[in-house]
């Protein structure tokens, strides 16, 4: 049996740094959402190193402003946080339908997300958060209802939102803020509803006393 490297078996954490690298990748523009797509569907395939090697070989070793950043907690430098990235599925779909629905904790935040209100409420809190990659996109349809959004300081929201007799209010969220910073960008429709994005201090430890 060769022991040269490329006939090396891939392990798990050799899939997860090539996987890293893509979403890297997508953030920068470098791939199209197909072309991610298919590339990770040959991360999963692969079975040794020889075979992940290609997968990034057009791809600059390193992401040029790669944020960090541990205070805005949006990071995926922690073991924690590297396993919720890797068990990214592309997309998620939150709705709330007469009802409503919410997401806070600690939860991976893909790089599409889709925010469905109908007669309803949806709260996203993304303080600890781990973003998939730098900028994610949160497609929004808010009909007769509403979109609460908390995000931590130094997180830049852009707005591409149509609103119909309804809106987006970014006015809490922080104006002067890094362009290399974790950025959740809003599209989406506002149809008699609206989207209220709010910049908020990490959660405080609860502390236990005997």
């Amino acid at each position: 049996m060769s022991t040269e490297p490329e006939h090396m078996r891939a392990s798990d954490a050799d899939r997860d740094r090539v996987t890293e690298r893509l979403r890297e990748a997508l953030a920068e523009g470098r791939l199209s959402p197909d072309e991610y797509a298919e590339r990770i569907d040959s991360v999963l395939r692969a079975k040794t190193i020889g075979e992940l090697a290609p997968i990034t070989h057009d791809l600059p070793l390193n992401a040029p402003g790669r944020h960090n950043d541990e205070s805005v907690g949006l990071t995926v430098s922690t073991e924690e946080a590297r396993r919720l990235a890797s068990e990214s599925q592309g997309r998620e779909n939150i709705v709330a339908i007469f009802g409503g629905a919410e997401r806070g904790g600690r939860w991976l935040v893909e790089p599409r997300t889709n925010a469905s209100v109908l007669f309803g409420s949806i709260s996203l809190d993304f303080r600890e958060a781990v973003l998939t990659q730098r900028e994610v996109i949160l497609q929004c349809a808010v009909i007769f209802g509403g979109l609460d959004i908390v995000v931590p300081h130094g997180v830049r929201v852009i707005n591409d939102t149509t609103g119909i007799l309804g809106g987006t209010n970014l006015s809490g969220t922080d104006s002067n803020v890094d362009p290399n910073a974790p950025t959740i960008r809003l599209s989406g429709t506002v149809l008699f509803g609206g989207i209220d994005a709010k910049a908020r201090p990490p959660k405080k430890k609860r502390k236990w006393h005997r």
